[in-house]
């Protein structure tokens, strides 16, 4: 029997359409900035009797506030309105075993504070222990709590294995392996955790805000410490059966040792580790007698000594300009060999170089992977250097953060 009563969901009904065009308000403020009635009339079809109702209901729900008036026309100017950025709060951090990053973010995503803190190498802690320090370190300098932060988003070496929920390619980050491990994080910290392999945040970050806005297949080649990709196919991000798509750091590769368990050797072991990553490039830099501490330095002491050594006529700095390029060559030779395997494979319309490393080489670094990619493999995609600022691996976490906050404020208010 009927009762009369309408269903909420039901298409077309006044509660829907309401729901519908306040979401396409709110994501108009986010994308356009401060508003008036008119204007965001016009941008939604709306008549200016339903856009004012519009702002007064979500003005009412604490989610937009008034901002000033327009200015430069005749009259008295119109009242504008932007996206309250208290609406809502998150946090994205990048945890490695030397250090973990963390950074809050509004609702709008402005960032409001952001905390570099170092790892106890002695006594790292567990994993719950280390988000709780750095989430009360972040969100004190906030003058913020735990509870006003709506998501958070942490980016760590490896991956969770869907089927089992441990973290699988990560042998080197002690205290984070319990088979528990998200419900401990998100029932001790009292709020929403996810779990995100750190490469593939840094691919988010580009995809939502960097050189890979609107492309549907790209790589993203991360080199610091370790090596590894991300992948991201029609849109959408590529992750595997067990997590691990893009742990090409264990690939085999020509000229390195075959390692038949990598995940029982030692800490970011495999083929292309061993021919592309920090201890390989400092092993490289040595034999071309550059002397550096950490392998972006070496790269970046390379650099220069390449440029010095092209306006030097002759002498000592036109040979260790030689040094510096021979170096560089043969870095790009080794990281355009272990590309040709992945392009080879999934030809993506760009390649996208990011970490220290790859930012340490700059231009000079990217043309000539470029120059060998093009002759190893027959794909020729646009590589690219990234032009991010900051941590991507932080910017990613945020911007997965924000989605999901914005998704969670946005459609229940």
């Amino acid at each position: 029997m009927a009762t009369g009563r309408s269903n909420p969901s039901q298409p077309g009904t006044p509660r829907l359409l309401r729901a519908i065009n306040d979401r396409a308000a709110l994501e108009l403020l986010l994308e356009e900035g401060p508003l008036s009635r008119s204007q965001l009339g016009a941008l939604t079809g709306l008549s200016k009797p339903t856009a004012s109702q519009l702002l007064a209901r979500l003005e009412s729900a604490g989610l937009v506030v008034p901002v000033g008036t327009t200015a430069g026309r005749p009259g008295p100017g119109a009242q504008l309105y932007e996206i309250n950025p208290r609406a809502a709060y998150v946090a994205g951090l990048d945890v490695s075993p030397e250090r973990v990053r963390v950074s809050i973010a509004d609702v709008t995503g402005h960032v409001v504070t952001e905390h570099r803190l170092p790892q106890h190498a002695d006594d790292p802690g567990q994993a719950v222990e280390q988000v709780g320090r750095a989430l009360d370190v972040a969100t004190t300098a906030a003058g913020l709590d735990r509870s006003d932060l709506r998501a958070v988003v942490i980016g760590t070496p490896g991956a969770l294995d869907p089927a089992t929920d441990e973290l699988r390619y990560a042998a080197h980050l002690p205290g984070w392996h319990s088979p528990r491990l998200l419900e401990e994080l998100t029932a001790d910290l009292g709020v929403p955790v996810a779990l995100e392999n750190d490469v593939n945040l840094a691919a988010v970050a580009e995809q939502r805000v960097g050189l890979a806005r609107g492309v549907q297949d790209f790589v993203l080649l991360w080199v610091e410490a370790g090596i590894g990709a991300a992948l991201v196919l029609g849109g959408r991000m590529h992750r595997g059966h067990t997590g691990g798509a893009g742990e090409i750091g264990y690939m085999p590769m020509p000229g390195a040792p075959l390692i038949k368990n990598p995940e029982l050797e030692t800490a970011n072991s495999g083929g292309f580790q061993e021919l592309a990553g920090a201890p390989a490039v400092l092993d490289l830099a040595r034999e071309h007698g550059l002397d550096s501490d950490t392998a972006q330095a070496a790269v970046a002491d390379a650099v220069r000594r390449a440029e010095a050594g092209e306006d030097a006529e002759a002498g000592d700095a036109r040979d260790l300009g030689d040094a510096g390029d021979a170096f560089l060559r043969t870095l790009a030779e080794r990281l355009a060999t272990g590309l040709a395997a992945v392009v080879a494979v999934v030809d993506p319309e760009l390649v996208v170089l990011s970490g220290a490393v790859p930012r340490a080489g700059g231009e000079r670094l990217r043309a000539l992977v470029q120059e060998e990619l093009s002759g190893l493999a027959v794909p020729r995609p646009r590589l690219l250097q990234s032009e991010l600022s900051g941590s991507p691996v932080v910017i990613g976490a945020l911007q997965t953060a924000l989605a999901t906050a914005r998704e969670q404020v946005f459609s229940t208010h």
